[in-house]
């Protein structure tokens, strides 16, 4: 590891910011060679319920829950700073405190630009953006698959631009608001092959994005499709049960290329690591936290740049076992064989029909079964679920696992004797 720093963690409870019923934030403090950072944890509790001495919550029918999550909020910064440790020689306790919240540590990675001569047309502006984008990414701040997406964007615009204008770009101050419209019918109507409503959306998004840098840059006085709604219903993806997950592993291949698309599918399925992450995992993204030396996976998501980290479940290390020796990953230090992207969701339909699963498999499905099975199945707080899938946002996560109605049921269950007796009566209560 670069640095020996150590760390020290400190819960305590800001009874100044109590409000009118003594109710009072408690506050994490990270320490790191005697520098402080701080940082709410979301719970609140009355003065009187909060131990000075022993730092936790007391005499309170929940009491088990919040020192509970105090606990997982303790390991997490643990982890993250074991990580932390391994990529920087010094390490401040706002990178910490960052690195918690999947804020982006490298200066939010921004980079300013060395070149803000005036940009004058469409394609300049897309080209600028581009070029800025690739310094981002030669400093490993954005991922290169990002930066191929944006290249699409461009040319989009500039086959709308020749299809509808006859022209191959555009003065800034000749887009107006309607260009968004006429982009949208283009992409979903007119353009050969045509995208579905969610991409075309996207695009828009995106060039949104792009005039957002003019007028911030002040070569637009403001954006003219700023108001344009981008919303568009998210296509539900349908996790598979766990049953069918169990259905994939357990059933018996002789073909070794889809023993092998298998085995990665099933990997996928307990760490929920992208396509893009598992097939650079490596030994050196194995780390072991605490005193029981656990084993976890932690990795940089390469399309986010926020850390995710997933214990290894028993699973997912017999995998891992299973190809130590293999020649493959010896040669280029992997975890687990895995093909190219094409070829990969390729043999995964095959074996989908080999199996009787009844809808093809892709590798993105098996990242939505994770978060499934996390909500639940294993029942981990939605918070939890979006660290380990390394989202920025929890809305993201929410769009990824939806809690099922069996939950509510079961959690219903066991909750309902608290205010109904075993007639199903209401029980008394004393005001």
């Amino acid at each position: 590891m670069r640095s020996n720093q150590t760390l020290k963690i400190l819960f305590w409870h800001r009874k100044s910011k109590a409000d009118l019923k003594d109710y009072a934030p408690i506050i994490c403090r990270i320490t790191i060679d005697g520098k402080d950072a701080e940082f709410s944890t979301g719970q609140k509790v009355h003065i009187n319920n909060w131990d000075v001495q022993l730092k936790k919550v007391v005499r309170l029918e929940n009491a088990k829950k919040i020192n509970s999550e105090l606990n997982r909020i303790s390991s997490v910064l643990e982890v993250n700073f074991t990580v932390l440790k391994t990529k920087y020689e010094y390490i401040t306790p706002t990178m910490l405190k960052n690195s918690y919240k999947n804020i982006t540590i490298e200066s939010h990675g921004q980079i300013k630009s060395h070149n803000l001569d005036k940009v004058s047309s469409l394609l300049e502006l897309v080209d600028f953006h581009i070029k800025e984008f690739e310094r981002l990414v030669e400093k490993s701040l954005r991922s290169k698959e990002t930066l191929k997406q944006w290249k699409a964007t461009k040319n989009k615009i500039l086959e709308f631009l020749q299809v509808e204008f006859k022209v191959n770009d555009m003065d800034l101050s000749d887009v107006e608001y309607s260009f968004a419209q006429k982009l949208y019918n283009y992409l979903v109507l007119k353009r050969c092959p045509t995208l579905g409503d969610a991409a075309a959306m996207k695009q828009i998004k995106n060039l949104k994005q792009i005039l957002n840098i003019a007028e911030a840059n002040q070569w637009l006085l403001k954006n003219p499709i700023e108001k344009f709604k981008c919303g568009s219903e998210d296509p539900e993806i349908i996790p598979l049960e766990i049953s069918e997950v169990e259905k994939l592993w357990r059933k018996k291949l002789t073909i070794d290329r889809l023993i092998k698309v298998r085995d990665a599918f099933i990997f996928q399925c307990f760490t929920g690591f992208a396509y893009q992450d598992i097939y650079s995992l490596s030994k050196d993204h194995i780390i072991y936290v605490g005193s029981d030396k656990e084993k976890w996976l932690v990795k940089e998501r390469g399309k986010t740049k926020v850390i995710e980290m997933v214990p290894v479940l028993p699973i997912v290390d017999e995998l891992i076992q299973k190809y130590e020796k293999a020649p493959y990953c010896k040669i280029h230090n992997r975890l687990i064989p895995i093909n190219s992207n094409l070829r990969y969701n390729s043999y995964l339909k095959e074996l989908s029909d080999l199996c009787g699963i009844g809808r093809p498999l892709n590798s993105h499905l098996a990242r939505h079964t994770f978060a499934d099975m996390m909500l639940n199945v294993l029942q981990f707080p939605l918070e939890d679920v979006s660290k380990m899938l390394g989202h920025k946002n929890i809305r993201t996560t929410q769009r990824y696992a939806r809690i099922k109605k069996s939950r509510i049921g079961k959690k219903m269950n066991e909750v309902k004797c608290l205010i109904f007796d075993d007639r199903g009566k209401l029980k008394r209560f004393s005001h």
